[in-house]
């Protein structure tokens, strides 16, 4: 029996650390997704605060239109009590400090500017919950303001058929006018007042997120992931 040549074989081993660099070089998307989508969180909440403090400074301007406009005295108790309450003021205030804390935390991260910021995006949310609640009450008395007004026109003393017709066309002119005026004030600072809620809500829910987390920045991500 004649034995068969056996061929001459050469194994290659490769060495475990090679294979792990192999393997490292290869790109991971999730980490590329998430800082993708940390960016456009950053531009977002940006946005979110340019017009929280667009929000605030038209609902202050209107608020001072308010206090330097003249009504009939029908619709003063309406004027008055939104005025006294001092919201048109006070809820701007909050309005523009948490757009500026918010735009300022995403220049620089840090841990006080966003402790800073979700303080004043609760500021925000309590004094806009607090507005909507009396802009909806003195719209509701608008109603009853103007009838009143229309009533009342009865009741001005007149010297003769031309005067009595004179006073009255001007009288409910100007309960159409004053009425009409102040429905339109009061929507604007009520879209603008719910505008702000949601937004002051929806920026607090992600400050609480990275003022609790020992990285900020991927706090925010794990929500929305």
């Amino acid at each position: 029996m004649t034995s068969q040549p056996v061929p001459n074989e050469t194994i290659i081993v490769l060495p475990s650390n090679v294979i792990n660099f192999s393997q490292a070089e290869k790109p991971e998307p999730t980490n590329q997704g998430q800082d993708s989508l940390k960016k456009h969180l950053h531009a977002e909440i940006k946005v979110i605060g340019t017009i929280q403090i667009l929000c605030g400074m038209m609902v202050l301007s209107l608020g001072i239109i308010l206090a330097s406009a003249s009504f009939s005295p029908n619709f003063t108790q309406v004027t008055s009590t939104l005025l006294n309450s001092a919201y048109p003021f006070i809820g701007p205030f909050f309005f523009i400090i948490s757009g500026s804390l918010s735009i300022s935390t995403e220049k620089r991260l840090t841990k006080l500017l966003v402790h800073s910021s979700l303080v004043g995006s609760i500021l925000s949310a309590l004094s806009a919950l607090v507005g909507f609640i009396i802009l909806s009450v003195k719209q509701a008395t608008l109603n009853p303001a103007s009838l009143q007004c229309e009533l009342d026109k009865n009741n001005i003393p007149t010297r003769s058929y031309v005067s009595y017709f004179y006073h009255d066309s001007l009288y409910t002119t100007d309960c159409y006018t004053a009425k009409a005026s102040l429905a339109g004030t009061l929507s604007l600072m009520l879209i603008c007042t719910l505008l702000e809620f949601c937004l002051a809500v929806l920026t607090a829910v992600l400050r609480w997120k990275q003022a609790y987390s020992d990285f900020p920045g991927v706090s925010v991500l794990a929500g929305f992931t």
